[in-house]
């Protein structure tokens, strides 16, 4: 597997698990992205967009970055742009790396549908903030994860979606229906190991592995 982190615009915050995620991947900046480097301890190895978002001190310091300039008239975002230039070299995984939070959120929006697009095309892809996690589900497969028991977490429904089961949970679910809209999805916590499967529909697990009912 060829795993490659994309740095985005959104909120990033350093956390164990975020170097955890990190650790041996390949990375790429798109944007301003490119801030987070720094607090990250780590150089992409290609800096992709249209620059429109950072200054010609932050371009200096960052001089050794291969760049890929695009005009900022353009049919893609930046981050679009850098996931297919990782694409291109090979990846078979993702991190999506401040995909959450910043100055816009249909970005943020976009960055979850395009990791749901991507899971169904077989690229396994993760966002984070380093605070918050997002997982595409897929239809048909069983997923399991390593959160501590207490961990908050939600699924995010992106269309209606049926034979939704949630184990492992304070709130578990059997094979139901979600109606697009509803919000009983929202505000769970992990109470063992959870369990995921999904029959039809597109949605993401977003948990909060650092707020925990401990906390």
């Amino acid at each position: 597997m060829s795993r490659f982190a994309i740095l985005l615009g959104g909120d990033v915050v350093r956390t164990p698990r975020l170097d955890a995620a990190l650790a041996g991947t390949r990375v790429l900046a798109a944007d301003s992205g490119m801030r987070h480097a720094a607090r990250l301890g780590i150089e992409p190895e290609l800096w992709v967009g249209d620059f429109d978002s950072v200054s010609q001190a932050e371009i200096a310091r960052h001089g050794a970055v291969a760049r890929e300039v695009f005009p900022p008239d353009k049919d893609q975002t930046d981050g679009e742009l850098a996931i297919e230039a990782a694409l291109a070299r090979g990846a078979t995984a993702l991190v999506l790396v401040g995909a959450f939070g910043g100055p816009r959120a249909d970005h943020a929006f976009l960055h979850m549908t395009a990791a749901i697009r991507l899971a169904e095309r077989g690229v396994a892809t993760m966002l984070t903030s380093g605070v918050e996690e997002g997982h595409p589900l897929l239809a048909g497969a069983e997923a399991h994860y390593d959160y501590a028991p207490g961990t908050l977490f939600s699924i995010l429904a992106f269309s209606g979606l049926s034979g939704l089961s949630v184990k492992g949970a304070k709130w578990p679910l059997d094979d139901v229906e979600i109606a697009f809209g509803s919000s009983l999805t929202l505000s769970n916590e992990v109470a063992g190991p959870l369990r995921l499967c999904l029959d039809t529909g597109r949605a993401m697990l977003l948990a909060h592995p650092q707020s925990t009912k401990a906390d």
